[in-house]
């Protein structure tokens, strides 16, 4: 029987929202006669706003709650910031597609300044973010690294209030949103590697609907798509989530997977980084992570309770 309805599961947040309806108006301009359900959900990463998610469980929190409801039945297929994917995907369910990525870097979005340099000491940043209070501490010892949780209106609000003199977004999340003015300046690769995945928007479901994967098919957007297979499989490596300092970032160049990697200890005290080319992106991401750990990176892993071997 033909598949009529696609059924979206989504988190509630705008940005979640308006990654759903890309997805949706994205479908229907290929399948004009297939509908389009969003089915609401709301996360547990969500409801837990008072506490940081390297403490709760990580960014998995955002996920769960639409996996299982694909599993149950009540939906065909989740849209997710890739960046909030655990590394390990339930039984049952596939990352079918990866989209086309935005812009992967971070933002520095300030109201009285234009870049990280140009803030007074002890200046309050407020970032949710692990991996960018770590860098931002390697370069800037003197800032004042806060905890800012909420969904992008709720994080600018919070800075319009002046509560911080800055915080650190992704840019991808502002341009979806149209907020694009309120970024006073990018930070380069070299300031703030990206997270793993950021600026790509993943579309999962059920690995027996392979009629749906066939439907799916046209979104897929190949380059993307394999450099976030580099990016997760260094993450895999090492264990990632949210409660360690782990970037990745990848591009193709002249046919080849280049990835950048770095792991640092959260009080930005120490930062490891790695590079490598080739043709397969799991490689690449092997061969990045084992250089990371050969350089010691291992013992930040340790001392935050994960094996690193």
């Amino acid at each position: 029987m033909s598949i009529t309805t696609i059924r979206i599961a989504t988190r509630t947040s705008p940005l979640a929202i308006w990654q759903a309806e890309h997805v949706a108006s994205k479908l229907q301009a290929i399948h004009s006669d297939i509908e389009i359900e969003l089915v609401k959900m709301v996360t547990q990463g969500d409801r837990i706003l008072d506490t940081s998610l390297s403490k709760v469980g990580g960014k998995g929190l955002f996920v769960k709650e639409l996996e299982h409801g694909m599993l149950n039945d009540e939906a065909d297929i989740a849209v997710h910031s890739m960046k909030d994917v655990p590394v390990q995907i339930p039984d049952g369910l596939c990352m079918q597609v990866i989209m086309e990525r935005e812009n992967p870097h971070d933002a520095f979005v300030s109201n009285n300044y234009k870049s990280l340099a140009e803030l007074p000491e002890s200046a309050k940043i407020g970032t949710s973010s692990l991996r960018r209070a770590s860098q931002i501490k390697a370069r800037f010892p003197q800032l004042e690294i806060l905890d800012v949780r909420g969904n992008v209106n709720t994080r600018l609000r919070k800075l319009d209030d002046n509560q911080y003199d800055a915080i650190i977004l992704a840019v991808a999340g502002l341009k979806r949103l149209r907020m694009d003015e309120r970024i006073a300046g990018e930070l380069t690769i070299e300031e703030s590697l990206p997270a793993i995945g950021q600026g790509a928007i993943g579309i999962e479901c059920r690995v027996d609907d392979e009629q749906l994967h066939q439907l799916l098919a046209d979104l897929n957007h190949r380059h993307t798509a394999t450099c976030v297979r580099a990016e997760r499989a260094l993450n895999a490596r090492l264990g990632g989530s949210c409660s360690v300092p782990i970037a990745g970032h990848a591009v193709i160049d002249h046919g080849e997977v280049y990835l950048q990697g770095l792991i640092a200890a959260p009080d930005g005290t120490a930062i490891y980084t790695a590079e490598t080319s080739g043709k397969d992106p799991e490689q690449a991401g092997l061969v990045v992570a084992e250089d990371l750990l050969e350089q010691g990176a291992g013992k930040i892993l340790q001392a935050l309770g994960l094996p690193g071997i």
